[in-house]
């Protein structure tokens, strides 16, 4: 398919769903899934089919809508008003109500057994209304199986854009004027990255999508693939156009087979109408995908471990220099960003890295995904400008804690990441605030405590995580941490001493200034952070010897 015939596609789409004068969408992300939406899909199906609605109502199924813990969710279009909790039971209600009586069922609507007055028009919710949707632009809104409902929302333009108007050294210059940097955790400059890598002279470079999302609590990656799997290939395709690259892997966690199946049919789908493979669009750019899966092994979410396991080794990391960028996979220039960096380039192609950079920090550019958990009352996928405080996302966003506790402690960034205690509360989200405090900035993911939380069992928790997942390459890692937590545990036992504490503090310092890799040098973090804002909580367990 050349562009005028895409062109053509793209405007039948949109004047085949302007037939229609309702949406209702049904989310099939995985946590939704757990929780039946499937079957309220079909059952939704035939109660639009029985009462001939067919051919003005539309049902599908979308990605992640956000607030995972009311699922399963139903949303309706234009209208964007959102049911909780639906299922076979009371999806015949809801229709009834919401599109013959038209006066939406109050008792479902989202949030309704916690708010006063719940929103019909679901953006107005604080929710909602509190965010600012980039990298999750039309996940919820859109069918992630279907390439015509990602065309109709816009897609393949910024790649279209790129193709026949900008040049490489363009949408590169667009991508370091956003400033956005990498939202895998490193948070390096993308343009500096990609500028890198195009200038290193080959007869073959890759392009990497590092999906191998293994935080406990985060599920930022896992929703984007499952619910706008297109645009990260949109994304991944610009890359290549921008680096000189050709061929493309998409790593992606063996444990997200949604994410797989649905990233997989993309592929098939793109490729089908010219938008991947050979002279996409008729241009002379060629690009092709393959999807990589993940073993189960944490450490390959760091990008040495991972290209090792793409090349068909085990995954352990290699030192730096040379780096990815100038001798990557198969020792050839490589460029490695992860999911939610992707879904943010096409955005900037199309509006321009200036527009980007309005939003967020001076320093921290942009908005970030960050996945709700623990003990707080609206769980689920938010999407935020970067400099949001934690208290806004705590109660404004999230409701607060549950049961009406009293807010401890966030943890932010993972395994790798630190405790930020209550009385820094109004710290802004973002790189370098997260950074002062002890804790990263991460991949996004971000677990709330209450006063329950047991912090120094909280910090043997993560340190047994990186224990485990240590792939034993250096000696600081492997025994460093297994030394660590046998600490912790002695601690949280109560049978350590003054002396354990002290030569605890100095493991950690040790191991995070000689480990080979990100893993080791960032598993003391939430000993360290811990230490730092709740050091009563271990000197309480201390056993005093004479």
């Amino acid at each position: 398919m050349i562009r005028h015939e895409l062109q053509d596609l793209t405007r039948k789409v949109k004047e085949k769903q302007q037939q229609y004068k309702h949406r209702i969408c049904v989310c099939c992300g995985a946590s939704c899934i757990s929780s039946g939406s499937e079957e309220v899909l079909n059952k939704l199906k035939e109660e639009i089919k029985a009462r001939h609605l067919e051919d003005t109502v539309e049902v599908i199924p979308t990605g992640c809508m956000g607030p995972c813990n009311q699922g399963p969710l139903v949303k309706y279009l234009p209208e964007q008003t959102i049911y909780q909790k639906v299922n076979c039971e009371n999806i015949s209600q809801v229709v009834q109500s919401q599109l013959v009586d038209k006066k939406p069922l109050e008792d479902l609507l989202l949030f309704s057994d916690s708010r006063e007055t719940p929103f019909v028009n679901a953006t107005e919710d604080p929710f909602f209304k509190r965010q600012q949707k980039i990298a999750l632009r039309n996940c919820g809104d859109i069918n992630p199986e279907s390439i015509e409902d990602y065309l109709a929302a816009g897609g393949y333009e910024a790649l279209d854009k790129s193709l026949f108007i900008l040049s490489p050294e363009e949408v590169i210059a667009e991508v370091k004027q956003s400033r956005i940097r990498g939202r895998g955790g490193a948070g390096y400059p993308t343009g500096l990255k990609w500028e890198t890598v195009y200038k290193y002279i080959s007869d073959q470079k890759y392009v990497i999508c590092n999906g191998d999302e293994g935080d406990p609590g985060a599920f930022m990656d896992r929703s984007v693939l499952e619910g706008n799997p297109h645009r990260i290939l949109e994304s991944m395709a610009i890359a290549g156009y921008a680096i000189g690259a050709s061929k493309g892997f998409a790593y992606i966690r063996g444990e997200y087979p949604l994410a797989i199946k649905r990233f997989e049919l993309a592929i098939k789908q793109a490729t089908k109408l010219g938008l991947l493979g050979k002279n996409i669009l008729g241009s002379p750019f060629s690009f092709e995908v393959e999807v990589r899966i993940g073993a189960g092994a944490f450490v390959c979410g760091e990008e040495t471990a991972l290209i090792a396991s793409i090349e068909g080794k085990r995954g352990t990391p290699k030192p730096r220099p040379p780096f990815p960028a100038e001798s990557g996979l198969w020792g050839k220039p490589t460029l490695i960003n992860n999911v939610e960096t992707y879904a943010a380039i096409p955005a900037i192609i199309m509006n321009g890295g200036e527009w980007y950079g309005e939003t967020g920090t001076p320093k921290s550019a942009g908005t970030k995904v960050f996945a709700l958990a623990g003990k707080i009352n609206y769980s689920g996928l938010i999407e935020v400008p970067m400099g949001t405080t934690l208290r806004e996302v705590v109660f404004d966003i999230g409701g607060g804690i549950q049961n009406g506790e009293e807010f401890k402690a966030a943890q932010t960034g993972g395994p790798s990441g630190g405790c930020i205690p209550a009385a820094h509360l109004d710290v802004k989200m973002d790189y370098e605030s997260l950074v002062s405090l002890g804790s990263i900035m991460g991949s996004g993911g971000l677990i709330v405590m209450d006063k329950s939380s047991d912090m120094v069992d909280v910090a043997r928790y993560f340190m047994e995580f990186c224990m485990d997942e240590s792939c034993g390459k250096c000696i600081p890692c492997r025994v460093g941490t297994k030394m660590m937590h046998d600490l912790l545990q002695k601690i949280v036992d109560g049978k350590a001493t003054r002396i354990d504490l002290d030569r605890l503090e100095e493991l950690a310092v040790y191991v995070k200034e000689t480990s080979l890799c990100g893993l080791g040098a960032s598993a003391p973090n939430p000993l360290l952070s811990t230490l730092r804002h709740f050091r009563e909580e271990y000197e309480s367990k201390i056993v005093n010897v004479e």
